[in-house]
């Protein structure tokens, strides 16, 4: 798709592969392609689910600090909203999303795998946002998704200290869903996101969307997108082939629909 970042598809999965050596440092370039991945895979049916992955040695290193040094305040301002966005397009996407984290995910990589519904992360992998050792704070998203995750005073250890968290303390807190050797990341978000595959993919959207939407709001609201979701999905092929397995005590088989 780009020349930093491509899009592979095989068995219904889709791998956004990060690929700028040697760290995979997220360049305007980057991020451009990275937005663009995210939006075709979310729109291509074939697509059940998603795996973002930066290769053997690493996920990302973070945003390019050598492009970023020049810019001015109004450099940054009007290049920020850029940023956020190819961000926001991955967690926008209609799917269920695995980060695969090898090496470092620091900055705006960590920001990225915090897009990701789900995040597998090698033994020797650490995570962090170290932007305040620039004398900067989290630009992508890190001062939101990080403690809506994870909590706020967890998060602000992590902004504050600008440390490097290794995977093990990473899963303790939330921040990691799994931990696996490092060899065995990749495999381990691929067979993850395979569960995936044969399940309503309407439904899946919807919950992605009734989940992400409804931690925003009061009860009361969330509620009603639930309810809204839930009613809008008995419109679906889906769910008559689903209720109707259950009644005739069969495996379902869903079409997508």
């Amino acid at each position: 798709m780009g020349d930093f970042v491509r899009v592979e598809v095989a068995d219904q999965i889709a791998t956004i592969r990060l690929d700028r050596p040697k760290m995979n440092a997220l360049n305007s370039q980057m991020q451009h392609e990275l937005g663009e991945a995210a939006r075709a895979v979310d729109a291509d049916p074939e697509v059940r689910a998603v795996v973002v992955y930066g290769g053997e040695r690493v996920f990302a290193a973070g945003v390019d600090i050598k492009e970023m040094v020049v810019m001015s305040y109004a450099d940054m301002a009007a290049h920020s909203r850029g940023l956020q966005g190819c961000f926001t397009a991955v967690a926008a996407i209609g799917k269920p999303v695995i980060a695969a984290v090898t090496g470092y995910a620091l900055g705006g990589g960590c920001e990225l795998a915090l897009c990701a519904d789900f995040r597998v992360a090698g033994e020797s992998a650490k995570l962090g946002q170290p932007e305040i050792q620039l004398g900067l704070i989290p630009g992508a998203g890190g001062t939101q998704r990080l403690p809506r995750l994870i909590g706020p005073a967890r998060a602000k250890d992590l902004i504050y200290s600008g440390r490097h968290v290794p995977a093990a303390e990473a899963l303790s807190i939330g921040l990691v869903d799994r931990v696996v050797p490092d060899a065995e990341v990749y495999a381990a978000a691929l067979a993850w996101a395979g569960t995936f595959t044969g399940g309503p993919a309407v439904a899946l959207r919807a919950a992605k969307q009734a989940v992400d939407q409804g931690v925003e709001v009061d009860l009361d609201t969330g509620l009603e997108i639930e309810r809204l979701q839930f009613s809008g999905l008995f419109a679906t092929d889906d769910a008559k082939i689903g209720m109707r397995a259950f009644t005739d005590k069969a495996e379902p088989k869903f079409t997508g629909r």
